[in-house]
């Protein structure tokens, strides 16, 4: 699911119209700074916008040539860098990325596999135990699964599979010593 490719579209989490406060150059000197998520491999990314009119939860373009809004891809940050507007953002916007790209994470309940003997890909999900693991498994080989609406009818005990794709996203960004990245790229 994950690979080395930049990112081409953007999620705004934050806009910092005089940059960072913590920036010790006089106000003046400072440009302008977008917080952002990449809604392919979910890197979190400060961006020099071209103007301040860029709203928080707006869709940026930010691949290569021209790019309506943003100057230019400063640099990928860390969780423990995003303001508290971003940090309180991140949540729902990883919620509407998931819904959106649904199919790619149903995929993963229908083609994940053991990483070692003893971890499958799906215990790294927040709740999936080995029980659960092997429900989900046997229904798979019955049937792929088509939904998330598909797992949480057929599992009953996975009401909300989103929530635990979303968690477990949420989780790779915030811990920077996660071992395995499903979702994010390092």
């Amino acid at each position: 699911m994950k690979t080395d490719k930049k990112e081409v579209n953007a999620i705004v989490l934050d806009v910092l119209q005089k940059g960072h406060p913590d920036d010790p150059r006089p106000v003046f000197k400072r440009e302008p700074i977008v917080q952002a998520i990449g809604t392919s491999q979910f890197k979190l990314l400060e961006l020099v916008p071209k103007s301040i009119e860029i709203q928080i939860h707006e869709k940026v373009y930010i691949g290569d040539g021209e790019r309506d809004k943003i100057e230019r891809v400063k640099r990928r940050i860390g969780y423990d860098e995003l303001t508290q507007t971003a940090k309180v953002e991140l949540p729902f916007v990883i919620d509407q990325l998931v819904t959106e790209k649904e199919p790619e994470f149903v995929q993963f309940f229908n083609k994940s596999i053991s990483i070692t003997p003893k971890l499958h890909m799906l215990h790294l999900l927040p709740g999936i135990g080995k029980k659960l693991m092997w429900e989900i498994l046997s229904e798979r080989e019955k049937k792929p699964f088509e939904s998330f609406a598909d797992i949480s009818q057929r599992i009953k005990s996975i009401p909300h599979p989103e929530k635990m794709v979303a968690n477990r996203i949420l989780e790779e960004l915030q811990d920077p010593n996660t071992k395995y990245h499903v979702f994010t790229s390092r």
